[in-house]
């Protein structure tokens, strides 16, 4: 009854909004391209999901007050621009259907893992010799670590390999989500082999883009503190924000009665219960080696380029399908060679595992369509602008300036890839030929609060994947992930002001990391002490 009571007073205060605006854009009152305006989609879509904890109704709205703005409320305009123009055209993108043919095949190869009791195996593997939830958390942060070629493959693989694990230990799934996503985009816009390395290296003109991302990576303070983070929030046992709620409702069996988690001695599935961990490691590795030959394929390393320049120029979309298509093939043979699954039961398997991501696939189509929307209105110009704008009077504060901007464009667009895309090109034209080092802080200031706001933001991608991959309600992910991701944000920033003033990561990143630990021993401290208090 509440939740209706807050999406019928949600929908009056939009109506109301609605026709304000009408009048307002009618009026010709206000620019709505290139303004404060343009970010308004966004905004309301992200704070709709906050309230109602819906996704897919909120990025909808989101969607249609873009189109409302963008078609000045004429509706053959705005289903045009809704349909033809975001969700059609979006679902048209190579890239896109790229990524979405990529999810469904680790869909398909997930289920095949589970029918042959390879999920299971491992299971029992990992019970007898993973111990408590600390041993069970770093793991999880370990296999992260090492799966540092895609943020996507990332957060499906070791959700699909973990889950089974941390459940066994009543680990929360918004637990399991954060130690996904806190291992995913931020190890990856570290690695120097990886799909964001290429990425960022692509939009560096001028510079040799791979040489400036390696210099980079000290500098990238959200990333590196939020790995610090993780390794003393596991090992201290520190819970704060929404996260302590649901870790003191794990622990009884009253949270996993609606989840989707079958542990290892359920029978009540059709799988095989002879398998062997082997039947869930090759595929694992299988993923891992041809997704990264699909990648280096796809940039000319057959062609006489080297590795670290073939990942430079990949098409991590393609490569990602042709990678992860093999490994399904392969897969399927290997199975079927070791005798734990018949044909027909393999090819069950295909249409379970998409639908395994419809989910994960409606919501990426509307976060994508959103920020089509966003990008019509000219919102990236806006905050390109803002910066340009900063950057003569505030030199040594730029970076953390910056960092603020990215996280702010990044949390509104949902994207960490198009926040860097668009500031990075404004940054090295700052500093090309006036400050190197100062150049290099920005960009990875850029690209720490593009991994930031990724990490705050419900429409975001990798959050999405990471929901997915945890088989964890979004929101709950987006809500409890949220305190985590501004204590590092917060000291980041702070870390950048150093940073600015001094030109060394040999001065201001081990400040941040004594930071980052003092702040954490100090909230563990006042959470003790609420408890006492209660």
């Amino acid at each position: 009854m509440k939740s209706n009571k807050k999406i019928i007073i949600a929908g009056v205060v939009l109506a109301v909004f609605y026709v304000i605006m009408w009048f307002v854009i009618d009026a010709g009152h206000v620019h709505v391209k290139e303004s404060l305006i343009s970010l308004l989609p966004s905004v309301i879509a992200i704070v709709l999901a906050l309230i109602t904890k819906e996704v897919y109704s909120s990025l909808f709205i989101g969607i249609l007050t873009g189109a409302l703005f963008w078609g000045h409320y004429h509706p053959v305009k705005v289903l045009n621009h809704i349909f033809k123009d975001g969700i059609i055209t979006v679902l048209s993108d190579s890239w896109n259907v790229g990524i979405l043919v990529f999810l469904v095949v680790l869909g398909m190869m997930v289920q095949l893992m589970n029918k042959t009791g390879g999920s299971l195996a491992f299971g029992r593997w990992a019970t007898s010799h993973i111990k408590g939830t600390v041993g069970a958390q770093l793991s999880t942060i370990l296999l992260g670590i090492l799966i540092f070629i895609d943020d996507y493959f990332n957060c499906l693989t070791v959700g699909s390999v973990m889950r089974p694990v941390t459940d066994k230990q009543k680990i929360s799934r918004e637990k399991l989500a954060y130690i996904i996503d806190s291992t995913a985009a931020p190890i990856c816009i570290i690695a120097p082999i990886s799909s964001w390395a290429a990425a960022v290296a692509g939009f560096v003109e001028g510079e040799n883009g791979m040489s400036l991302f390696l210099k980079s990576i000290p500098y990238n303070f959200y990333a590196l503190l939020t790995l610090v983070m993780l390794f003393i929030v596991v090992t201290m046992k520190i819970s704060y924000g929404p996260m302590k709620k649901f870790e003191k409702q794990s622990a009884n069996d009253e949270y996993w009665s609606d989840k989707e988690y079958v542990g290892a001695e359920d029978t009540s599935l059709d799988v095989n219960h002879n398998g062997k961990v082997i039947d869930m490691i090759i595929p694992i590795i299988l993923l891992i080696a041809l997704c990264t030959i699909g990648m280096v394929y796809t940039g000319g390393f057959f062609k006489g380029e080297t590795f670290i320049d073939a990942f430079a120029n990949s098409d991590a979309s393609v490569g990602l399908v042709l990678g992860s298509a093999s490994a399904l093939i392969a897969t399927v043979i290997f199975y079927l060679l070791r005798g734990v699954i018949t044909f027909d039961d393999a090819m069950e398997c295909l249409p379970e595992g998409f639908k395994q991501m419809v989910p994960a696939i409606l919501i990426l189509t509307f976060a994508w369509s959103l920020k089509a929307m966003t990008d019509n209105l000219g919102a990236a110009n806006y905050v390109a602008g803002l910066v340009s704008g900063s950057a003569a009077g505030f030199q040594s504060l730029l970076p953390c300036i910056i960092f603020i901007i990215a996280i702010g464009l990044s949390f509104a667009t949902g994207t960490s890839w198009g926040t860097f895309g668009i500031l990075i090109p404004i940054v090295v034209n700052c500093f090309q030929n006036t400050d190197y080092t100062m150049m290099i802080i920005a960009i990875s200031a850029c690209m720490a609060g593009a991994v930031c706001g990724d990490h705050c933001s419900p429409i975001s991608d990798t959050t999405i994947m990471s929901s997915a991959g945890a088989e964890c309600n979004h929101i709950n992910h987006v809500s409890t992930q949220l305190p985590y991701a501004l204590t590092v944000a917060a000291v980041s920033a702070v870390t950048y002001i150093i940073a600015g003033l001094s030109k060394s990561a040999l001065i201001s990143l081990p400040i941040g990391i004594v930071l980052m630990v003092g702040v954490l021993i100090a909230i563990k401290f006042l959470e003790n002490d609420v408890e006492a208090e209660e």
